[in-house]
C-alpha cells in the first residue's frame, strides 16, 4: 500500500467511528452511571466488583479473583488493601498452600450486600435496552473480550 493510500485511510477514520472508541466511551458512561450508586456505600466500581465475587463465595484466593476480573495481581493488591483498611475483608495466607492469598468478608462487608441490592436493577434501567438485547450485548461482548485475550497470546496482525 502506497504512503498515500496509508494518508487517505488515516486521515477519514473519525474518532465517533471507531468501535473502539464506542467501548471505551460506553464504558465511562457506564462508571458515571455507577458512581452515584456506588458513593454511599464508599466503594469504587472496581472495589464492587471485589465485593461481588466475595458475595457470590466467600474466602476465594487473590488470584481466583484476579481470573475472574482480568486483573493483575499488581492491580488488585492495592484495591483488596483498601478494601481491607475499610474494615470490609481480610486476607490470610492460604493454610494449605502460603504461597496463596484468600480474601474473607468481615461482617461489614458482608452486610454491605444487603445495602447493594438495588445496584443490578438500576444499571439495567440505565441501559434503556429489554432485556433479551442486553442478552444479546452480554453474549456479543463475550466472545468479543474472548478473541482479544487470543489475541494477547499471539499478537501478530
Amino acid at each position: 500500500m502506497s504512503e498515500q493510500a496509508k494518508a487517505d485511510i488515516s486521515s477519514s477514520i473519525s474518532v465517533e467511528s471507531m468501535l473502539c472508541f464506542d467501548l471505551y466511551s460506553t464504558h465511562h458512561a457506564v462508571g458515571q452511571v455507577y458512581k452515584p450508586l456506588l458513593a454511599p456505600l464508599g466503594l469504587t466500581y472496581p472495589q464492587y466488583l471485589v465485593l461481588l465475587i466475595l458475595w457470590e463465595g466467600d474466602g476465594v484466593t487473590v488470584g481466583t479473583i484476579s481470573e475472574r476480573l482480568y486483573l493483575e495481581s499488581s492491580t488488585l493488591t492495592p484495591l483488596i488493601k483498601r478494601l481491607e483498611t475499610q474494615g470490609l475483608v481480610e486476607r490470610k495466607r492460604d493454610a494449605a498452600d502460603e504461597r496463596k492469598v484468600r480474601v474473607r468478608l468481615t461482617a461489614k462487608g458482608a452486610g454491605l450486600q444487603q445495602a447493594a441490592l438495588h445496584i443490578p436493577d438500576c444499571i439495567m434501567k440505565a441501559f434503556g435496552l429489554p432485556l433479551a438485547d442486553l442478552v444479546k450485548l452480554h453474549d456479543v461482548l463475550g466472545t468479543v473480550r474472548a478473541a482479544l485475550l487470543d489475541r494477547q497470546q499471539d499478537p501478530a496482525l
